[in-house]
């Protein structure tokens, strides 16, 4: 396994630092940085994701919430390639043999969907307390709960799974871009001045 990181680590201190929003990284390294960011920058995501929702704001204050959004949605994947760098830091030198599975998704972005799992059961944990929303409510979300807990728990030993075979040369990932290009002034057409071109029925995309 790799140095100061694997699953359980990384589950406990999701769920602490849901806890405590002070709470640092267990480690001082790059890989953990971009853990924090990550889950940081989710954290700030969810909740504004929720205040974009509202219905007793005016349109000013959603399209703030909007610009919030797209911004800790950069910065969050921002910080999955940053993650994926520092683990393929790690495993430099070590040489996928000939056979060798390539994962699809990265290490790096299994990471991020752990982060928003934690915050899933965070906040589903929080509506089977509230025993004034009634209790067929508190039952769907109890139910809920479990289901999120046992994906996190599949998605973990998957992560541990790549991670360990990645060590070992039997499987690898690379880095994928996002290329987010809604946030890049030089990409967006609405903020560089052109007409947007616009897909044609039956084109490929």
């Amino acid at each position: 396994m790799l140095k100061d990181f694997d699953a359980v680590s990384l589950l406990q201190w999701h769920d602490a630092r849901l806890g405590d929003a002070g709470l640092p990284a267990p480690a001082s390294s790059p890989l953990w940085r971009w853990v924090e960011s990550n889950h940081r920058h989710n954290c700030l995501l969810w909740d504004e994701e929720d205040r974009a929702r509202r219905t007793d704001a005016g349109s000013a204050a959603i399209a703030a919430s909007k610009r919030l959004i797209d911004q800790h949605n950069q910065l969050r994947n921002d910080a999955v390639e940053f993650i994926d760098e520092a683990l393929l830091a790690q495993l430099d030198g070590i040489e996928p043999h000939a056979d060798a599975r390539l994962s699809s998704e990265t290490a790096g972005a299994m990471i991020d969907r752990l982060s928003i799992l934690a915050l899933k059961i965070f906040h589903m944990h929080a509506q089977t307390r509230r025993s004034e929303a009634g209790a067929g409510h508190v039952a769907t979300c109890t139910a809920r709960l479990h289901r999120l807990v046992a994906q996190r728990h599949d998605l973990a030993c998957c992560l541990d799974r790549l991670l360990f075979e990645a060590a070992a040369g039997h499987a690898y990932f690379k880095i994928y871009r996002q290329f987010k290009m809604y946030n890049d002034p030089a990409l967006n057409p609405w903020l560089y001045g052109a007409t947007p071109a616009q897909p044609r029925s039956g084109a490929a995309p």
